[in-house]
């Protein structure tokens, strides 16, 4: 089994700025393409970004375009998330995994966007 770790979470104030990391100790991301996924609380869990094995190919839902950016370090064995102008629906917990979700889950960081 394959634990993802999330981290980079918090509370911060609308217009403001996180960082996400997603690393798999022991295990390498290298061949997956990965995704950051959320889920508000009360709602399903969806993707919201994606990046190629490569990192050169990325993909994002209409609601957090030009606002965020899907990064990796393949040699580091890291996905991230830069999460810039937040906004209080962006409050989620936000999980890592593969494109089709074929990890476990890990337990996700918590964001919370508010004033």
């Amino acid at each position: 089994q394959v634990q993802l770790v999330e981290s980079g979470g918090g509370l911060v104030q609308p217009g403001g700025s996180l960082r996400l990391s997603c690393a798999a100790p022991g295990r390498t991301f290298s061949p997956y393409a990965m995704g950051w996924f959320r889920q508000a609380p009360g709602k399903e869990r969806v993707i919201v970004a994606t990046v190629g094995f490569s990192g050169i190919i990325t993909s994002y839902v209409d609601s957090v375009k030009g606002r965020f950016t899907i990064s990796r370090d393949n040699a580091k064995n890291t996905v991230y998330l830069q999460m810039n102008s937040l906004k209080p629906e962006d409050t989620a917990i936000y999980y890592c995994n593969t494109r089709g979700g074929t990890f476990d889950w890990g337990q996700g960081t918590q964001v919370t966007v508010s004033s």
